[in-house]
């Protein structure tokens, strides 16, 4: 019976062989085969030399599944590293789904709170529409209640109006022409209306325009003009020469001297006589007295009497009839007594001095109009009661 030998890897080999040296330098010698190996020829062993194919497998194999067992240890390493991050992930998702449901059920409950605040709005604006539209079909009810007799009442005020604009004008701007057409348009708008209980009220503004009428018509504009023209004119007139054809009152008939030395005291007396009569000359004069002049004074006596005659052309405007005829009077009396009445100049402007003079620049207007208080009644009776009866039904339905 042989006995079995179990084959040796090439691992073993190469450790026995190192170990050979080893014994043979202490000494101790180890035999290359065991005992039951034979020891046949220098060459090994049939079994050896076709064992080691079988052994590189079985490490290649050993390999393999250390490899499979480290990838199968990493990917479960890894799977368990995905599924943490996984989790991770959807925790994170989750929270966030949590946040925007949270925030979903908050801007829904602020829209639901807005939607109830619209609603009451919209309720309170109805509300306010309901009342406005209530309100407005009131003020139908007052216009239609004034609307009948609109056309009239618009006539009226409009003939009010006009009457009480003539008055203003008659009274403060005394302008009578434009206080009769004013007067005419009212009538003009009464009769529009064509009603007979307004005749009373058209005949006193009938009475009125013929009043207007009479009023005698003056042109002012002209006598204006007529004025400034005479002040323009001023500068024309020649002053009076005093000094002309008059003699001293008393008159020593011969005051030439004598040349004989014998009548040296005839001379003496002459010559005293002479000089007394010219330092103090008297004159007799039949007329009034005309007060003195120097020559060199003569501008301001013309500047006076434009002066005069500007004030008496401001006052034919405001109808101040006693200013005007004083301002003419004082002019006449002047030129009278300074220039020349001899002159041809000096009479024409004296002329229309006297001429503009006897002119009135006042009116003779009416006190009053007969239509105003007419009128006045009218519009109280017909308008402002009219208007005044919705406004007093609306507050005792309030």
């Amino acid at each position: 019976m042989t006995e079995h030998t179990t084959p040796t890897t090439p691992q073993e080999n190469a450790a026995g062989a190192a170990e050979t040296p080893g014994a043979s330098r202490s000494g101790a010698t180890a035999p290359l085969f065991s005992e039951t190996q034979p020891a046949t020829g220098g060459n090994p062993p049939r079994a050896s030399r076709s064992g080691g194919k079988p052994t590189l497998g079985i490490i290649l194999a050993i390999l393999a599944i250390i490899l499979a067992l480290l990838l199968a240890a990493a990917l479960y390493f890894f799977n368990v590293r995905q599924g943490k991050a996984q989790a991770a992930a959807s925790q994170q998702l989750q929270s966030r789904l949590n946040a925007l449901q949270q925030a979903q059920q908050q801007q829904q409950q602020q829209y639901q709170t807005a939607l109830r605040q619209q609603d009451q709005t919209l309720t309170a604006a109805r509300q306010q529409a309901a009342d406005q539209a209530r309100q407005l079909g009131e003020l139908r009810e007052k216009v239609a209640t004034i609307s009948g007799s609109e056309a009239n009442t618009w006539l009226l005020a409009q003939a009010d109006f006009l009457i009480k604009l003539a008055g203003r004008k008659l009274w403060s701007d005394q302008d009578v022409v434009t206080a009769g057409a004013l007067l005419k348009s009212a009538d003009a708008s009464l009769a529009d209306m064509n009603d007979p209980s307004l005749m009373p009220v058209r005949r006193a503004i009938t009475e009125d325009i013929a009043g207007l009428s009479a009023v005698s018509q003056i042109d002012f504009d002209g006598i204006i003009l007529k004025v400034n023209q005479l002040s323009n004119q001023v500068d024309n007139l020649r002053l009076a020469d005093n000094d002309s054809d008059e003699a001293p009152m008393d008159g020593n008939g011969d005051s030439k001297l004598s040349g004989s030395v014998r009548e040296w005291r005839q001379n003496l007396s002459k010559s005293w006589h002479n000089f007394i009569n010219d330092f103090i000359t008297i004159r007799r004069r039949d007329t009034g007295a005309e007060p003195l002049l120097a020559p060199n004074q003569d501008v301001y006596l013309r500047e006076n009497i434009r002066s005069r005659l500007l004030i008496a052309a401001q006052a034919i405007p405001r109808h101040q009839n006693e200013v005007y005829q004083q301002s003419l009077e004082t002019v006449s009396t002047w030129v009278r007594a300074y220039f020349d009445t001899n002159d041809a100049a000096t009479r024409a402007f004296l002329g229309e001095v006297d001429a503009l003079s006897q002119q009135s620049v006042s009116l003779n207007v009416p006190d009053q109009l007969l239509s105003q208080p007419l009128m006045e009644k009218l519009m109280q009776t017909r308008v402002r009661n009219l208007l005044a009866q919705p406004t007093a039904a609306a507050s005792q339905g309030e």
